[in-house]
């Protein structure tokens, strides 16, 4: 008799482990579904700064090597 019970009890344990397993999913799933419906690229709204700019160093075609390692390890970008 006591091994029934602790056959119920795994049975009980596996199934509330895939019920939660299964929720988790379908939340996971759902709020992918959410975020996937909002426009990233949207224009700010109020007093929202622009700070992207273009320096006069992007616009130069005869970038060598050493002038882009030089902003990279000065700016980090």
């Amino acid at each position: 008799m006591r091994s029934v019970k602790q056959i119920f009890q795994g049975f009980w344990v596996f199934f509330l482990f895939m019920g939660c397993t299964i929720v988790f999913y379908y939340g996971i799933l759902w709020v992918s579904d959410v975020y996937e419906q909002y426009d990233r690229y949207e224009e700010p709204q109020g007093k929202a700064l622009k700070v992207f700019q273009i320096s006069s160093f992007d616009e130069k075609k005869d970038v060598t090597f050493t002038d882009r390692l030089r902003i990279f390890l000065t700016e980090g970008e």
